[in-house]
């Protein structure tokens, strides 16, 4: 194997490509990371950290910034739109063995950000074009800026712009469903420390968890409707048509939504798995790879994985056998991420029941950490280090 680290271009800087840089440095890899934007930024919303996620984060050495800026879940429940118990997402005596962390996106990204040397990160690099042979791969950037590399990895979200090079993008199916989701301040409704909140009602749901250690709330109200959406979570809401979708449910959600001023919403569509991931020296992460539905609160996670499992099989590579060592990765990332995919849609549907005994959806809600143990034990590094050993 050749001495000389792998150069690592890394297009994307959100959550995945940040990861990704993070893990690849930790590996001794010579990294770069581009982003369109002019600063690597995150949308002022939640995200839960769950433990599959959390033990990724502690192998990235990030476990203490974690505990720092996340709220951990000790109280998590399913209601019932009129506030009534449903279930609990896990039984008091696993408490202490399942860890949950709310954190706001932006404290996510600033953990990721805030490790890399500051000559890594180019912003302002908006891609637009890449090619390949059979000893490297050249990147083109809107502001004329090319650059080589022996991996391109495509972080750059649901409307990536490389994955074109790899694959015919997977046509969004519109699922019926709305989000409107923010942040407000956890003292303005009194909110009890470490809970977590899921009211479910005919047709939508509404979510509340702490973040920031506790000083917000994130919210998100799940609704049906007809209506066209933008796929965009940068897209105004109404907080009153948010109260009206709402009105008449547990007060503490009416008090919540009360304190609401400015709301986003987004239109969630759904993608079929695609059927691959690599090209050559050319490999999808997070959004661009396997986007999906934000029942299961696994997107980011998943990202998370794909970031540690990725730089894990890459450490064994080198220039020659990269092209190699990425289709291990995709071979070992692409079923279990499709399987998050098909288990978030059966999850919004569960949460949104209208019709049927709401007892036997209760019963299924109560049996979520057995039925989601594949995913929250699962050791991305450890399975990747294993695959990689083929190389």
């Amino acid at each position: 194997m050749s001495t000389s680290p792998l150069r690592v271009a890394v297009v994307g800087g959100g959550i995945g490509g940040a990861a990704t840089a993070n893990a690849l440095l930790q590996r001794g890899m010579d990294v770069r990371l581009y982003e369109q934007a002019a600063a690597l930024t995150e949308v002022g919303a939640g995200v839960a950290i769950q433990p599959n996620g959390v033990r990724m984060l502690r192998r990235l050495g990030l476990g203490d910034e974690l505990i720092r800026s996340g709220a951990r879940w000790i109280d998590p429940q399913f209601r019932r739109a009129d506030g009534s118990y449903a279930a609990a997402m896990w039984p008091p005596e696993l408490a202490s063995q399942i860890e949950f962390y709310g954190m706001h996106r932006a404290d996510l990204l600033a953990m990721f950000v805030d490790r890399l040397p500051a000559d890594i990160v180019k912003a302002g690099h908006r891609c637009i074009g890449f090619e390949q042979d059979d000893e490297q791969a050249v990147i083109t950037f809107a502001n004329g800026v090319r650059t080589t590399a022996d991996v391109v990895i495509a972080a750059d979200g649901i409307h990536s712009n490389l994955q074109q090079f790899v694959i015919a993008p997977s046509a969004p199916l519109y699922s019926g469903s709305a989000a409107y989701r923010g942040v407000i301040s956890a003292a303005s409704v009194s909110w009890p420390p470490g809970a977590m909140r899921n009211w479910l009602g005919a047709g939508r749901h509404f979510l509340v968890f702490p973040v920031r250690a506790g000083l917000l709330i994130n919210y998100v109200g799940f609704v049906t409707t007809d209506e066209p959406m933008k796929e965009s979570w940068s897209a105004r809401g109404d907080p009153s048509v948010l109260a009206r979708e709402f009105a008449g449910w547990d007060p503490m959600v009416e008090t919540i939504i009360a304190q609401v001023k400015t709301t986003f919403r987004w239109g969630l569509f759904d993608r079929e798995p695609l059927a691959t991931w690599t090209r050559g020296r050319l490999t999808l992460l997070g959004d661009a790879a396997h986007p999906m539905l934000p029942h299961v609160g696994q997107g980011a996670n998943q990202a998370i994985e794909d970031a540690v499992a990725l730089a894990t099989v890459l450490s064994q590579a080198d220039r020659k056998s990269a092209p190699r060592a990425l289709l291990i990765y995709e071979q070992l990332r692409r079923e279990r991420t499709a399987g998050v995919q098909r288990m978030s849609r059966v999850s919004g549907a569960r949460y949104d029941a209208s019709s049927g005994d709401l007892h036997t959806r209760d019963r299924k809600l109560d049996a979520q950490p057995q039925e989601r143990a594949w995913v929250w034990n699962y050791d991305a590094d450890a399975e990747a280090a294993a695959a990689a050993a083929s190389l």
